[in-house]
Order: C-alpha cells, then sequence, then structure tokens
C-alpha cells in the first residue's frame, strides 16, 4: 500500500504508524469508505514488518470503527464511522476549553498528543 511507510528511527511503535496513516488516509478521504485494504500478510511484507504488528493495527482500527473486518472478504473502510459531526463538536468543545483555561494552541495539541499515546 502506497500510503504507507514505517519509520523504523520513530519512537511511535510500528503497529502506530500503521493504524494512525490508515485513519488519516481514510478521514481525509485518500481511502474511500468501502475500499479494501490488504490482507495482514501482504501488508507486512510490502512494509517489512511482522504480521502480528499489522493485525494488531488493524483490530485497533476496527475497534475505532475506521475499518471493518469481513472475515474472508477481507477488511474495508468503514462505511460509517463514528459521526464527523460528533468528532467536531468535540473538538470544538475542546478548544473552548482549552482557550477558557489560558492555554496556547500549542499547549493544547500536546495535550492532545500525550493523551492520545497513552
Amino acid at each position: 500500500m502506497e500510503l504507507l511507510h514505517i519509520d523504523p528511527a520513530s519512537s511511535e511503535a510500528p503497529f502506530e504508524q500503521v493504524r494512525r496513516q490508515i485513519a488519516e488516509a481514510a478521514a481525509a478521504g485518500m481511502l474511500a469508505p468501502g475500499h479494501k485494504l490488504p490482507t495482514v500478510r501482504s501488508l507486512a511484507t510490502d512494509l517489512g514488518i511482522a504480521s502480528n504488528t499489522v493485525a494488531r493495527a488493524y483490530r485497533e482500527l476496527e475497534a475505532d470503527g475506521v475499518v471493518e473486518t469481513h472475515g474472508r472478504n477481507g477488511t474495508l473502510v468503514a462505511t460509517r464511522r463514528i459521526g464527523d459531526a460528533d468528532a467536531g463538536d468535540a473538538a470544538r468543545a475542546y478548544v473552548h476549553t482549552a482557550r477558557s483555561r489560558g492555554l496556547s494552541l500549542d499547549e493544547a495539541q500536546r495535550l492532545v498528543e500525550t493523551t492520545w499515546m497513552r
């Protein structure tokens, strides 16, 4: 899958790099709803990582509602994800709270990144 690459020097775990890149591509519309993802084994081979690493990324993407797994029919980008409106509402609420507490944009982003990685 040409959209993905693994940075072995990154402090981000390989499974998280795969998970994040697929989630970002789906959110940006680069992977359309219903797009069939490569098999775990195929993607692992392409990226030069263990199959279990890709399998974990796919499991987490499924738990997040980004992909749907259909057994032998493969893993597809979800046609229904958590509503973008809900995510937008949550983002607006967070921005309002961060601003009311005097956080800068950099501080608010660091807080999100720290929380995301837990």
